[in-house]
């Protein structure tokens, strides 16, 4: 019988349709006179190319990928000022409804609280700001800081370092089951939300506490079992 992972002393989320909603971005593309439908395969393509750096042990700049990423996305036919107007609409993106409450139930029980994302940190921080999430946010952690994207294990074990926490003591919350395999197969602790994926894939490990929501994931990472002293 498996031994249930320990309840973590700090617990990272990962930002993009994790905390942040993506979906207002589609206005954006209208703007430009790019079809509101291509939000989704363009951001898929995003983190395709950036995981091909990953398998390389390469890394770039959030804005270039996905200003690279909208340019192919287009027919090479989106014009640099649009795609600053698209891609400047990320600070003022909102927080899905659930961020708040999980982010404030867990500093309440004691437990850090980071960030952990392939964005641009000033952005992140930005977004913090604007929904709220700021004050329960002790570190946001970056690949483009640690020279790693997702799902390489740098990533991961930056993020325990930056929190100040040994990686399996350290939790990684995600919407997204490959970074939440990540995360495990970096020896962190992880929770997984169904909120974008409705059913976890069976092509990855099994995360240590799934939720329909965020804060369904807060209170099944709380009720680990703490390591006796």
């Amino acid at each position: 019988m498996a031994t249930a992972a320990p309840r973590p002393l700090a617990v990272v989320f990962d930002v993009l349709e994790t905390l942040m909603r993506l979906d207002p971005l589609a206005a954006r593309f209208a703007d430009t006179g790019l079809p509101p439908a291509a939000l989704h395969p363009w951001f898929l393509r995003l983190q395709r190319d950036c995981m091909a750096l990953a398998l390389t042990g390469e890394t770039a700049g959030f804005r270039d990928a996905a200003r690279e990423a909208l340019r192919v996305e287009s027919g090479q036919t989106v014009r640099d000022a649009d795609v600053d107007h698209v891609l400047d609409g990320f600070p003022l993106l909102p927080a899905y409804d659930d961020a708040l409450p999980a982010l404030r139930r867990l500093r309440q029980a004691g437990v850090a609280v980071g960030c952990l994302t392939v964005g641009e940190a000033e952005v992140t921080r930005a977004f913090l700001e604007r929904n709220g999430l700021a004050p329960y946010v002790t570190r946001v952690v970056t690949a483009g800081e640690a020279g790693a994207w997702k799902p390489a294990s740098r990533l991961y074990h930056a993020a325990a370092h930056r929190m100040g926490t040994p990686p399996a003591r350290t939790a990684v919350v995600a919407v997204h089951a490959w970074d939440c395999h990540g995360a495990t197969r970096a020896g962190l602790v992880s929770g997984w939300c169904a909120r974008l994926e409705g059913r976890h894939s069976s092509l990855f490990a099994q995360p240590d506490v799934t939720g329909e929501d965020l804060t369904q994931v807060a209170e099944g990472l709380l009720a680990l079992p703490a390591p006796a002293p």
